[in-house]
C-alpha cells in the first residue's frame, strides 16, 4: 500500500516567537556555523598538507571533520535563514531530503567515531602490531564500511518514513546502536591500562581524552532524548542543538587544544603558507 498525503509543506514553529530572541539566535548560530566551517576546514587542510595524513588517527580525524561540515550543513543554514522569516516552512520534498541526509551523514559520523575507538584500542592494546593492523588499505576499507553502513541505515529509515501517511496537521514543533561498540572498546582499553606504568597510563588516557569528550558531547543528548517517553517536549529542540551545532563546533577545539602534535602541525602549515605568500608578493 502506497503512502497517502494531502500536504505539500510543513510549518516549522522554530525556537521562539520572541523577535529579540530570534535576532540573538540568528547572530549566535551564524557565529557557531562559521566557527564549525573554519575550524574543521583548518583541521582538514592541516592534516592533508602534512605527514599526519599518513597516520591512521589523523586520517580518521580528517574524515570526521568533513562529516561534521556536511552534517551540520544539512540543518544549520536553513535554521539561520528561518530566523529572519515570519513564516517558516519546508516543502515535503526538502523535508524528506533533510531526513535522509541527517540519517546518512549522522550514521557515517557514528561509525567513524567507532572506527577511531578501534584505532585507539589497537594503538594502546596492540602497540607492536599497530602499524600492521591499521595499515592504509584497512583504514580505507573501514572508511568505506562507514559510508556503506550510513547508506544502509539511511535507506532503511527513509523507506519506512516515506511509507507513512502525511494527512495533517502539518505543524512541527522543531527546527529541523553502535554506542555499545564504542563503550566496549574503552572498557577493554581501561582494563589493559592496569598493567601499564603510571607514565604509560597518563599518555594513553591523554590520547583517548579528546575522543571520549567528543563521544560524550555527541551521544549524551541523543541517548537522553531517546530514553524519554515517545512524546515531543519543547526541550527536545535544545537537545537537538547539541548534536547538530554545538558538538561539531567544539570538535575542532577539543582535537587541537588537547593535542600538541596537531597544534604544532597547524602552526607549521600556516606559517609556511604565510611566508610563501609573502615571497610571491
Amino acid at each position: 500500500m502506497g503512502s497517502q498525503r494531502n500536504i505539500s509543506e510543513f510549518i516549522l514553529l522554530g525556537l521562539s516567537y520572541n523577535q529579540n530572541i530570534q535576532i540573538f539566535c540568528f547572530v549566535f548560530f551564524l557565529f557557531c556555523y562559521v566557527s564549525i566551517l573554519v575550524g574543521n576546514l583548518l583541521i582538514l587542510f592541516s592534516i592533508r598538507c602534512s605527514a599526519l595524513f599518513y597516520q591512521p588517527m589523523y586520517y580518521f580525524l580528517g574524515h570526521l571533520s568533513f562529516m561534521d561540515i556536511c552534517y551540520t550543513s544539512c540543518v544549520t543554514p536553513k535554521l539561520i535563514g528561518d530566523l529572519l522569516l515570519a513564516r517558516k516552512t519546508i516543502s515535503y520534498g526538502n523535508c524528506m531530503l533533510q531526513v535522509f541526509s541527517l540519517h546518512f551523514l549522522g550514521m557515517i559520523e557514528i561509525f567513524i567515531l567507532t572506527v577511531m575507538a578501534f584505532d585507539r584500542y589497537a594503538a594502546i592494546c596492540k602497540p607492536l602490531h599497530y602499524l600492521l593492523i591499521m595499515n592504509r588499505a584497512r583504514c580505507n576499507l573501514l572508511v568505506l564500511a562507514a559510508w556503506a553502513g550510513g547508506a544502509v541505515h539511511s535507506f532503511s529509515q527513509f523507506s519506512m518514513i516515506f511509507q507513512l501517511p502525511f494527512c495533517g496537521p502539518n505543524e512541527i514543533n522543531h527546527y529541523y546502536l553502535t554506542f555499545v561498540l564504542l563503550f566496549g572498546s574503552y572498557v577493554v582499553i581501561l582494563f589493559t591500562l592496569r598493567h601499564q606504568s603510571a607514565e604509560g597510563r597518563r599518555k594513553a588516557l591523554s590520547t583517548c581524552g579528546s575522543h571520549i569528550t567528543v563521544v560524550i558531547l555527541f551521544f549524551g543528548p541523543s541517548i537522553f532524548a531517546y530514553l524519554r517517553p515517545p512524546t515531543t517536549f519543547p526541550e527536545d529542540k535544545i537537545f537537538a542543538l547539541f548534536y547538530t551545532i554545538i558538538a561539531p563546533m567544539f570538535n575542532p577545539l577539543i582535537y587541537t587544544l588537547r593535542n600538541t602534535e596537531m597544534k604544532s602541525v597547524m602552526r607549521k602549515v600556516w606559517f609556511q603558507m604565510i611566508f610563501s605568500g609573502e615571497k610571491h608578493n
